[in-house]
């Protein structure tokens, strides 16, 4: 058989490895903790889960969902913008549900990209601002995240004849993998690139409501002309346990909005009502339970890092996001260590280099396990391992 030479050019998606990396070690008896994967180990809000089981028990919603959305959710999405950003949406032009976070990266990657157009990728990122673009036939630039600029890129070094090709420009604070917030100003110097070089700005913002320490992100839409240039892609997963359920939105741009919906009718028929229904809970109802579970991950955080030191890994705590992005002692690159991790504590940490070239020196470490687990996870690491702190 014959298969799309596309599928060739992305390797094997980082978090099936994980898995299948898990599945092999449990059946040879190892005990092995997973500390890879950002899926919540907490339940979804009651609240969110009952007003799911009356959705569904509703025969209207068993039909075909409308692509554009229901029109309760995405008022509720408006709703929030308003109150949490004090951000307007238009709720008939300016948001539409989508399958996901991963969902709405690739696909705004389909309908914005065309073959030998450039998109401007983080690098390290999450792997769909790359596989995204590939798919669509384009060119992937990266954009190095570095430590010495607040894991912030430096749109002032992308090349002018790189710029001038891109019409996509990615970005994604609070930010996975590295747990950076946006450096001040940022969003400000993402606009005015995209408008000097007609850019569509997408902004992920699945970890907005994950924070620490009295930090409250901001949304890119409430950036001065942020609607303008572009757009930002929302998940409910992390904040609300949610990653099974699959909801999140585009908002912003009424053109990008609109040409992403045009691509949806196209792919698929919509959201389950339900789901929608489910959301609408989300940010009604349970509005303020992100704040809760800030509060598990910060108390996750602080037990990780005094593991860490107790090894000789220091790391500044992040304010936001469930992860911590660790570099890997001198003598080691991202792999060994991780490679020595796994060896002598049974842990399964991220490669840096999983999510790009630039993530070399450094593991990604989640914090979305139960606590007695991670526990015991930090206990094994403090107690197996003694390294030598980068220089």
């Amino acid at each position: 058989m014959r298969f799309a030479r596309r599928l060739e050019q992305v390797p094997p998606y980082l978090f099936a490895e994980i898995e299948r990396k898990i599945e092999a070690m449990r059946a040879d008896g190892v005990d092995v903790i997973s500390l890879g994967i950002g899926d919540p180990d907490l339940p979804t809000p009651t609240t969110v889960v009952e007003a799911m089981r009356r959705a569904v028990a509703q025969p209207e919603t068993h039909r075909y969902p409308s692509n554009r959305g229901l029109p309760a959710f995405r008022e509720a999405v408006a709703g929030f913008y308003s109150d949490r950003f004090g951000v307007a949406i238009d709720p008939a032009t300016e948001v539409i549900p989508v399958l996901g976070g991963k969902e709405g990266v690739a696909h705004v990657a389909l309908a914005c990209l065309d073959p030998g157009d450039v998109c401007l990728s983080p690098d390290p990122g999450y792997p769909p601002y790359t596989s995204g673009p590939v798919f669509a036939g384009a060119e992937v630039n990266y954009m190095p995240l570095e430590e010495r600029n607040a894991f912030v890129p430096d749109l002032d070094a992308i090349p002018a004849a790189v710029a001038s090709r891109a019409n996509l420009l990615f970005f994604n604070y609070p930010n996975n993998p590295t747990g950076a917030v946006a450096a001040d100003g940022f969003f400000d110097r993402a606009v005015a690139f995209s408008r000097r070089h007609d850019v569509v700005a997408i902004h992920d913002a699945s970890y907005t409501e994950i924070a620490f320490d009295g930090y409250r992100p901001a949304s890119f839409l409430s950036t001065p002309g942020a609607k303008d240039v572009g757009a930002e892609i929302f998940s409910v997963s992390k904040g609300w346990n949610m990653t099974g359920w699959r909801i999140g939105w585009i908002a912003g741009n009424a053109e990008v909005v609109g040409r992403y919906r045009q691509l949806k009718t196209n792919l698929d028929s919509g959201m389950f009502d339900a789901l929608q229904l489910a959301g609408v809970a989300a940010l009604t109802d349970a509005r303020d339970f992100p704040r809760e579970m800030s509060d598990v991950y910060r108390r996750r955080r602080d037990l990780m890092i005094d593991a860490l030191t107790a090894i000789g890994l220091s790391t500044d705590p992040p304010l936001a996001t469930p992860y911590l992005w660790v570099g890997v002692p001198t003598g080691h690159d991202s792999a060994s260590f991780a490679e020595l991790v796994l060896a002598q504590a049974a842990v399964i940490v991220s490669p840096g280099p999983s999510f790009g070239p630039s993530g070399e020196g450094y593991v990604r470490i989640s914090l979305t396990i139960p606590d007695k687990r991670l526990q015991e996870a930090a206990g094994r690491i403090a107690s197996s391992l003694r390294v030598e702190s980068r220089a």
